[in-house]
This record gives C-alpha cells, structure tokens and sequence, in this order.
C-alpha cells in the first residue's frame, strides 16, 4: 500500500476499505464463537453416545461370553447373524454457517430377521440381540464424529481468516490511511504558511 498515491479521495477509499475489513473481521468472529459452541455441544452428544455404547458393548460381550459357554467358539461363528443393511439409516444434511452438518431423524435401524438356527438357544439368541443392538449406536456416534471433523476444518479456516485481517490487512490499511493523512495534513499546514506569507 506504500504507492498509494496521497489525496483525499484515496484516504476516503481507504477509510471505506478500513471499514470493510473491520465488519468482516466482526463477522469472522462471531462466526467463531457461534462454531466453537456447536463444535462444544457435538462434542457433548458424542461423549455422551459413547458411554451408552460402551455400556451396551459391555452387555453385548457378557452374552457373547454366555454364547460362547454354551455352544463354544465355533458354534458362536457358525450361528446364524441378522444381515446388515441401511434400512431405516436415514442421513439428512443441514447447513450451519457454510458447513454440511449430518443428521438422522429417522434413526432406528431394525435387524432384518436373521436365519433360522440349527440348534437355537436363549444364550445365542440374546448376544445377537445384543450386538444387532449397537448397530444404530455406532451409525449416530459416526455421524456425530464426521460433524465434529467438519466443524473443526471450518472453525481452522475461519480463524485463519479472521487472524489475517486482524493481523495483516488491518493493520497494513490503519497504517497506509495514517501515512495519508499525515502527508494531507502537512501539505495543508505548508499551503496555509505560503498564503500567509503571500498575504504578507
């Protein structure tokens, strides 16, 4: 900005471009604060999904054990499972600020009905119970964890940009609007000593 020639009308240009930056500065970190309290409340709700699966897993490997006393390792392998398919695994995306944030309204995966076992029992059936169980549990903490990484690169980006024009544009714009008026005043104050000395 050092080759902006010094007039009025590029100090107005300046004051005007000061301005600007100043709003999107403004802009830039409100949009900060409002993704790290969304980031915040993601984060919440994902801790929160964990402890649920971690308590269901817990559930889940306590009738495996059962399972496994009763049939052994090999008849656990070979008992018959529920097929996994995405019915009823409804995403929808919502924008927040620019980023694509993923939801599931419609969240309840069902197993689909598993094949019929040839030596059925309590034990087997409750472990695949179990473990159909934490199939829609790992699909919301999925989701929850690819907002988390979206809000992250967007809050990253944003203050990336804030910071430039706090610590660069803005102060290269005060400085080269300074300079300006600064030379406008001196010129001023030597126009006003020659018509005084003229009037003299």
């Amino acid at each position: 900005m050092s080759d902006i020639t010094p007039t009025r009308g590029a100090a107005l240009a300046l004051a005007d471009e000061k301005r600007l930056i100043e709003t999107g500065y403004g802009f830039l970190d409100e949009k900060r604060v409002l993704l790290a309290s969304n980031l915040l409340r993601e984060l919440r709700e994902w801790q929160a999904l964990r402890r649920d699966y971690e308590a269901e897993n817990e559930q889940a490997a306590t009738a495996l054990r059962a399972a496994v006393l009763r049939h052994g390792i090999e008849g656990v392998q070979l008992y018959p499972a529920h097929p996994v398919t995405s019915a009823g695994l409804v995403v929808t995306e919502t924008n927040y600020l620019g980023v694509k944030l993923l939801t599931a309204p419609a969240l309840a995966w069902l197993a689909p009905p598993a094949p019929e076992a040839v030596a059925p029992s309590t034990e087997a059936e409750a472990c695949r119970a179990a473990f159909a169980k934490l199939v829609p549990m790992a699909a919301q903490m999925a989701l929850k964890q690819a907002n988390i990484a979206r809000l992250i690169k967007e809050y990253r980006a944003t203050e990336r940009r804030a910071r430039a024009l706090e610590n660069v544009l803005l102060p290269e714009t005060t400085a080269a609007l300074r300079k300006i008026n600064d030379t406008l005043d001196e010129a001023d104050q030597e126009e006003a000593i020659r018509i005084h000395n003229a009037a003299r």
